[in-house]
């Protein structure tokens, strides 16, 4: 079963509902005026806040995808400053409520910009479909391990969601 949503309105840090179970999507704060932005993306005083081990970017260029990758241990906190993904979400977990589900989110600004928690356990992937590179930032719970993460082909049969192939 899939499910999509696209940009919501939403007041400041206001948390929305998904289809997978622990999937938390917050919308994130932006202070603009005529010289820029301010783009929030993450804060120790947040309830939801659990801990810090590394933050980063990554980059994505236009019409490709970076999928799949599981981790063990590892949860993502995940916005999209620059740019536009879609982002897939997959849950295959044993005993869990939402096994079997697939969301899909478009993620980026000025209507999408929200954080993204993906907890230890969900496939996930991504691919940028605005015209320019995107750049995702993660802040993560625990310092990467490759011990602890998994990765899959693109098109992996075990996952049903099959990728558009790139327009680039």
């Amino acid at each position: 079963k899939v499910s999509k949503r696209k940009g919501f309105a939403l007041g400041q840090g206001v948390m929305m509902g998904s289809q997978i179970q622990g999937l938390l999507i917050t919308e994130l704060r932006q202070i603009s005026d005529d010289r820029g932005s301010i783009l929030h993306v993450l804060r120790a005083d947040e309830s939801k806040f659990t801990s810090f081990g590394e933050c980063y970017l990554s980059e994505v260029l236009t019409g490709q995808v970076k999928a799949w990758k599981r981790h063990d241990l590892q949860t993502q906190e995940l916005a999209v400053p620059i740019g536009r993904i879609q982002m897939v979400v997959f849950d295959d977990r044993e005993g869990c409520e939402t096994r079997g589900q697939v969301q899909v989110l478009e993620m980026g600004r000025p209507d999408a910009y929200y954080r993204l928690r993906i907890p230890p356990g969900l496939w996930y992937g991504f691919r940028c479909i605005s015209d320019e590179s995107a750049l995702l930032v993660n802040c993560a719970d625990i310092p990467h391990d490759p011990c602890e993460a998994e990765q899959r082909p693109m098109n992996d049969p075990g996952i049903p969601y099959k990728w558009i192939a790139s327009e680039s």
